[in-house]
């Protein structure tokens, strides 16, 4: 049992409803669970053709959809970050002293091989235990 978890919610991925049940079951009494979803803003030349407010917007948007998605959850809290999926939650855990990541990985695809996924980063550097969730497809 964890007392301090972070789940890795992609808010488009599929995995957030059984992160969220996942977590609960690893979850020891007392212990409490954040949300963290990063908000990876477009970067280089492709963040020369946005707007500041279209940027400013779609961050809001993913901000509100995960508040929603836990707002009735006991002893969840959300929580959204700037910057690089993986990096972004191993030191954010790091930081809050988290026991445990819970985060949903999918099926690899040629990318993932070559650049590697969130989920593969997060489980060669968390600084506690990581547990992988699979989609079925």
């Amino acid at each position: 049992m964890y007392s301090n978890i972070v789940i890795g919610m992609a808010l488009d991925q599929g995995f957030g409803k059984n992160a969220l049940d996942v977590a609960h079951c690893l979850l020891a009494d007392g212990g409490k669970i954040t949300a963290l979803h990063v908000y990876d803003a477009p970067q280089g030349s492709v963040s020369a053709y946005l707007d500041e407010e279209v940027v400013r917007t779609a961050y809001e948007a993913a901000r509100k959809k995960l508040t929603d998605r836990v707002k009735d959850l006991p002893k969840v809290t959300a929580m959204i970050l700037k910057g690089h999926s993986g990096r972004t939650i191993t030191d954010y855990a790091a930081e809050i002293g988290a026991d445990c990541i819970v985060i949903g990985s999918h099926r690899p695809d040629l990318r993932d091989f070559l650049l590697g996924s969130t989920a593969a980063r997060v489980v060669r550097h968390a600084p506690c235990a990581v547990h992988v969730l699979r989609n079925k497809a």
